[in-house]
């Protein structure tokens, strides 16, 4: 009885480990890229538009810029973007404070992937 009592709390702690592990990994892939097959976003077409509403005084703009972050042009926006935490802040993931901030709605998951497409492009223009 010793022996299978033994064998039956190995199984259940294997178990009980495997079943964190998994739950654990699930919640941490916030590096996982998008599929940008196809997708071939421009600053001047696509992502300009987007940072538009950004890119104003006291938030993005040329006045008073929050995180040192100017994105009312091209350079601006391919330096800001080369933050690690610009991805995480527009996806309102941990790590950074959400983009826009409190009180603005998140950009639509369609502009995101346009952003991260072009980021992961070479943030052309």
């Amino acid at each position: 009885l010793s022996k299978f009592l033994n064998m039956k709390t190995k199984i259940f702690s294997f178990l009980l480990a495997f079943v964190l592990i998994g739950l654990y990994s699930c919640g941490n892939n916030t590096d996982e890229k998008v599929d940008c097959t196809g997708v071939t976003p421009t600053y001047t077409a696509d992502i300009s538009p987007i940072l538009a509403s950004c890119a104003i005084d006291g938030c993005h703009g040329n006045v008073a810029t929050q995180a040192n972050i100017n994105l009312t042009t091209y350079a601006g926006a391919k330096s800001g973007s080369a933050n690690s935490k610009f991805l995480k802040a527009i996806k309102h993931q941990s790590g950074a404070e959400a983009m826009p901030p409190s009180g603005n709605d998140k950009l639509s998951d369609a502009n995101i992937k346009l952003i991260e497409c072009w980021i992961n492009n070479g943030k052309p223009e």
